[in-house]
Order: structure tokens, then C-alpha cells, then sequence
């Protein structure tokens, strides 16, 4: 049986995120051994993993570096053994080098860039960005493959991931000026919207992320 570690570090809507995985899971009629966790073993060897966040950028990554062995586990499975994946929200900005959110913070680095406040353009457009929005897909992803240009999802959050190789945003919203809304390298992603709170649309990328194999 496939292993998803959905990460446990104090941070994230925990509950919401396990339910939508097992939601998704049941919907392909696949058996998955879903577990929220900080055990640095599972995760290690886990098949798939999830990195949620709410919150700030600092106060989420000293969170993560708090856990005894949680981000050299995440490695080990991530960029040694290949697994699959996906940060949410805050785990998915926790992915670049650097959080520029009450001063400067370092990221995992994982995937270039910095997380800057959102600046839109027109007064209309509130930070925080909260409710629905449209997604654009910018190039083909198996998260996205199949999905609708314009697809709603549910986004909450004042800061914005500037990728620092343009290749790496997979999709951008609209919100008074475009924004990379998730980004993609080899084996990870991460999505700045909550797919667990995003309906259908979402349960579906999550029903992708389980099927990847990358």
C-alpha cells in the first residue's frame, strides 16, 4: 500500500487537509495509508508527501525546524528517493530560499525564489487575497493535466511566491496583477491556493497528486 505523510509541525488547517486526502483517495477507489505525522521514519519513507501551512513564513519554518529530524526526513524522501510533493499555502512558499515577511527567513530552497507581499495594482484588490479566484495554468503538469483554464480555487494569504527561473510557475492568478499561484521542479509542487477548500476542482488535483508517480 501507497504511503502519504501529511506533514505535523504545528501548522496548517491539519484536520481539513487529512480529510480531503482520504475524500480523494476514496473517490479513486484506491487503498492509501494516510497518515498525519512528525515521525521522521514515516515520513523518510514515505511514497508521497504533503506540506501544509497557515501562517508566517518565519513562525511555519522555525515550526518545521523545531521537529527533531522532520526537514532532513522530508529530504531524504524528497530529493534523494524521488517521492512526490505538494505544499500548501505557507508549505508551498516554505519551498523557496528565502520569506520576506517580517524580515528575512530562509527557506528549504528547494525550489528558487523569494515570498514578497502581495502589491496589487488597483485599490480594489485587497491583501489579504481571501475567496475564490481563477486558475491559468501556464504549461503542462500532472496536477493540472485536464483541468479547465479558469478553474476556481480558494486562496487566503497576503504574500506571493516570485520564482526565480520563470520556467518554475506552473499556473498564476489575477489579483490586481498576475502571480504565480503554484509552482512546479521534478518531483515537487506547490500550490499557493487550498485545494482542500477548493470543492470538486480541488479534490480533484489532490486525487492527481495521489496518482503521480513522477
Amino acid at each position: 500500500m501507497r504511503t502519504v505523510a501529511l506533514i505535523d509541525y504545528g501548522s496548517g488547517n491539519l484536520p481539513s487537509a487529512e480529510k480531503a486526502l482520504w475524500a480523494a483517495a476514496g473517490r479513486l477507489g484506491k487503498h492509501r495509508d494516510i497518515r498525519a505525522t512528525s515521525d521522521p521514519e514515516f515520513v523518510a519513507r514515505a511514497d508521497s508527501l504533503v506540506l501544509p501551512g497557515v501562517g508566517a513564513f518565519r513562525a511555519c519554518m522555525e515550526g518545521l525546524a523545531a521537529r527533531d529530524g522532520l526537514i532532513e526526513a522530508m529530504t531524504e524522501a524528497v530529493r534523494v528517493r524521488g517521492a512526490a510533493f505538494l505544499g500548501v499555502c505557507v508549505g508551498m512558499q516554505l519551498l523557496a530560499d528565502r520569506g520576506l515577511e517580517f524580515g528575512e527567513t530562509p527557506g528549504l530552497g528547494w525550489i528558487g525564489g523569494d515570498i514578497r507581499r502581495l502589491e496589487p495594482a488597483t485599490h480594489e484588490a485587497k491583501v489579504p487575497h481571501m475567496g475564490w479566484n481563477t486558475l491559468h495554468p501556464l504549461r503542462d503538469h500532472p496536477l493540472l493535466r485536464g483541468m479547465a483554464d479558469g478553474e476556481h480555487m480558494y486562496f487566503t494569504h497576503s504574500f506571493a511566491f516570485h520564482p526565480a527561473v520563470a520556467e518554475d510557475s506552473a499556473a498564476d492568478t489575477n489579483h490586481g496583477g498576475r502571480f504565480c499561484a503554484m509552482v512546479a521542479r521534478d518531483n515537487v509542487a506547490g500550490v499557493q491556493f487550498h485545494p482542500e477548500k477548493s470543492q470538486a476542482a480541488g479534490l480533484a488535483l489532490i486525487g492527481r497528486f495521489l496518482e503521480w508517480r513522477p
